[in-house]
């Protein structure tokens, strides 16, 4: 099997979550695709034994505000939304996989404030 970091390359995180994700989240939530304060952005972090670390990462928009108050109940909000649907994101994760192994669970973990502009969502997928 190849190596994770082999099969989640940057163009097949944008596939697995694409940039108009993030206007379709901000077109359902306020009714106009422009009136959110980031764009969300998937990244690969690497593997821990049979765990798959992602990222859900919040970049500030120009001349908005990613305040920690916008984004520290995220997590839970992301968890449920049609439009985000982790659950299909990491059923896609295992397609990505291409059958070698499964994914059997996964937690999105608390916001943390990587800087100013980026807030970051761990995303853990376990493998059976």
């Amino acid at each position: 099997m190849n190596s994770m970091n082999e099969i989640f390359t940057e163009e097949t995180l944008q596939e697995l979550f694409p940039p108009q994700r993030t206007a379709d989240f901000f077109e359902a939530l306020f009714g106009d695709a422009d009136e959110g304060a980031y764009d969300i952005a998937l990244s690969f972090k690497g593997q821990e034994s049979k765990t798959l670390q992602f990222s859900l990462d919040l970049h500030e928009r120009p001349g908005r505000c990613l305040a920690c108050n916008l984004t520290s109940g995220l997590p839970e909000v992301f968890s449920r939304h049609k439009v985000i649907d982790i659950a299909g994101l990491v059923a896609d994760v295992e397609k990505k996989l291409g059958g070698a192994t499964r994914c059997s669970d996964w937690e999105l973990g608390r916001t943390q404030q990587m800087s100013r502009s980026l807030h970051c969502i761990p995303l853990q997928i376990t493998l059976a």
